[in-house]
């Protein structure tokens, strides 16, 4: 993940996938294609009553049995406030930061949320209230852009990011009077 030089965040959250919930089912997902695999291809005993082909077998033992953990393992969200804006990065499905210039922003407030009901869980989601960036948790910095669009950034310190955005955006809108 690229930092422009010369702007230090004053603000920076990492968040990873950690919760136990998630990470039951993944293994129960995991193991049982690992097992289906390990039965099928090493031992030559077809697994369950109608055997998938052993290319399609393959293709899903790599998806779910190395992917999917690879990926909730790997996974993070990256939340810094810099002097210039607010900045997301969720690896892997961002290599670099994305940039939300405070020149952008019309407000901002700290909020609770319902992350299955109003965003359709965790990750990056698109709901009825907007976007949202999210790994855990029901609290976050519910953003509204002047061109009327909404992103919510999920938080584990949203008081925290709050006041670094208030911080910075106070001086933003100081420089531009």
């Amino acid at each position: 993940m690229n930092q422009r030089k010369g702007t230090s965040p004053i603000y920076r959250e990492v968040q990873q996938f950690r919760q136990v919930w998630i990470w039951v089912l993944v293994s129960a997902l995991a193991g049982l294609v690992w097992y289906a695999a390990v039965t099928q291809l090493l031992l030559h005993r077809p697994f369950g009553g109608r055997p998938m082909a052993d290319i399609p077998l393959v293709i899903n033992w790599f998806i779910f049995g190395i992917g999917l953990p690879a990926l909730f393992f790997f996974g993070r969200l990256v939340t810094e406030v810099r002097d210039d804006g607010i900045y997301i990065c969720f690896f892997p499905f961002h290599w670099s930061f994305r940039k939300i210039a405070f020149t952008e922003v019309k407000q901002y407030k700290v909020r609770t949320y319902r992350p299955i009901r109003e965003y359709g869980g965790w990750g990056i989601r698109y709901g009825c209230k907007g976007k949202a960036y999210n790994v855990s948790g029901d609290r976050g910095v519910q953003i509204e852009l002047l061109n009327g669009k909404r992103l919510l950034i999920g938080s584990q310190r949203a008081e925290e990011l709050w006041r670094a955005i208030q911080a910075q955006y106070g001086e933003q809108e100081g420089k531009s009077a």
